[in-house]
């Protein structure tokens, strides 16, 4: 009986492009006392496979976090896989404001010791006995009162492109490290101010509020559902957004935008941005944030010395690669000398420019002819599959959530391994490209 995936990622983005199938990114999570997680979730891999869900989920004695692609139409018929479990009947299933449907493109469940690592070892600390669940309008109420104390109990990376007005932003790259350092900092109002905590889907929050009473803090809140039930309860029911700015998230979007706000900066040159990336060095991974100009000039690279590794030839790169942990086994959070305008744990509410207007500075006329297949990251071959003609001399842009915008000219290409001049409709193109590109990218034609 298959209990794991069998496809690659870009055989899974095929199959879906293929079925033409509207998917929703979802997210989900329940603490409860699971005897055998093992057991639990080969059942759920089965189940779900058979739906063709895709995600990212953990599961422990302690219950399920889950991060998900579904398609649409299986909806319901997924809900009844959660609702067979009795501590998964009406659960909230916190749907994302923008969808993409090669959000995730794997189905993987893993088998952890928590679903949220906080470091804890308390036996006498009950998670059960949580903090107040707030909706958006009345979590903004209880923002506006001067008695409230409102902490973000995300990481650095996630807090700096969006976060709350007025919210404490602890400078920590995991939620465990956030845990001691806000109960030391909030040690003087015990008893006498609102704490009102929030994160990405309420997960995080959940621990930390039953964490919180359990040092004796009497007025916990928390924002049901964390942000991403905010933003949609802000686009529904018309709540004024008191969040700035966007959503960092966990799957290949990297973020949701909530407001027009951007207040983070492009970590290498300055200029208002906040769009994250993974840097082309396949031996640093690191987590930044870029413009679209800086990633054109290094390449999607973080810094001289990666730019200048990316040029080695693939048996120099491995040679310096050998013995190091790299790849998708390294995922640093944007702690680094060589980003100058990093700033982590200073932060601002103030916006620093619109994202309509960026991209208004930016608008070229173009049409769409393509979607990017896969990269070849040692020759440094990108594949797209046409859906226009496209000619040698022609000018494209490539766009997508994490890519940006790079406008390149075509001077060479080949189909079906023979250089053309000329391709058309439905065929398999491939061509150098310096820079990585994501199935979600698309390719226009600069007109």
């Amino acid at each position: 009986m298959q209990l794991y995936n069998t496809l690659s990622a870009e055989e899974r983005a095929r199959l879906i492009d293929e079925a033409g199938k509207e998917r929703l990114t979802l997210s989900f999570y329940a603490y409860a006392k699971i005897e055998n997680p093992k057991k639990f979730r080969d059942d759920l891999f089965i189940a779900w496979n058979a739906l063709d869900a895709l995600g990212r989920i953990y599961v422990a004695h302690e219950g399920i976090n889950a991060q998900m692609s579904v398609p649409a139409d299986q909806f319901e018929a997924f809900r009844k896989t959660l609702e067979a479990y009795d501590f998964m009947k009406g659960i909230r299933l916190n749907v994302a404001v923008e969808q993409d449907n090669h959000s995730f493109l794997k189905l993987t469940i893993k088998v952890r010791n928590k679903i949220v690592a906080d470091g804890l070892n308390d036996e006498t600390f009950d998670v059960t006995n949580k903090g107040i669940h707030l909706k958006a309008q009345e979590f903004n109420d209880l923002l506006a009162n001067p008695d409230t104390i409102v902490v973000d109990f995300r990481n650095h990376y996630e807090s700096e492109v969006g976060h709350f007005e007025g919210a404490i932003t602890p400078d920590v790259e995991n939620f465990r490290e956030s845990l001691p350092i806000i109960n030391e900092q909030l040690q003087n109002f015990k008893e006498d101010k609102n704490l009102l905590m929030y994160c990405t889907g309420g997960i995080r929050c959940e621990k930390a509020s039953a964490y919180f009473k359990h040092q004796g803090f009497k007025n916990v809140y928390q924002l049901e559902g964390g942000i991403i039930e905010y933003a949609r309860q802000v686009k529904e029911e018309g709540v004024e957004s008191k969040f700035v700015g966007k959503n960092f998230v966990f799957d290949h979007r990297l973020g949701e935008r909530i407001t027009d706000d951007i207040i983070s900066q492009c970590h290498q040159c300055g200029k208002p941005c906040d769009n994250h990336t993974n840097c082309a060095n396949d031996a640093c991974h690191l987590l930044f944030i870029q413009c679209d100009e800086c990633k054109a000039m290094m390449e999607n690279t973080c810094s001289s010395e990666c730019l200048e590794i990316i040029h080695l030839s693939v048996e120099e790169q491995l040679a310096l690669r050998k013995g190091l942990q790299v790849g998708n086994k390294v995922f640093r959070k944007g702690k680094s000398e060589a980003l100058k305008f990093k700033n982590s744990g200073d932060l601002t509410d103030k916006p620093l420019a619109k994202a309509k207007d960026i991209r208004q500075k930016i608008k070229v006329k173009k049409t769409l002819i393509g979607k990017a297949e896969h990269y070849y990251t040692k020759s440094k071959i990108a594949q797209f599959l046409l859906s226009n003609e496209l000619s040698v001399g022609d000018k494209v842009l490539i766009s997508g959530p994490t890519t940006g915008e790079q406008e390149i000219v075509i001077n060479e290409m080949v189909v079906d391994g023979n250089s053309v001049q000329t391709a058309k409709a439905g065929d398999q193109i491939t061509f150098e490209l310096p820079f990585r590109v994501r199935l979600s990218d698309k390719l226009y034609k600069i007109l």
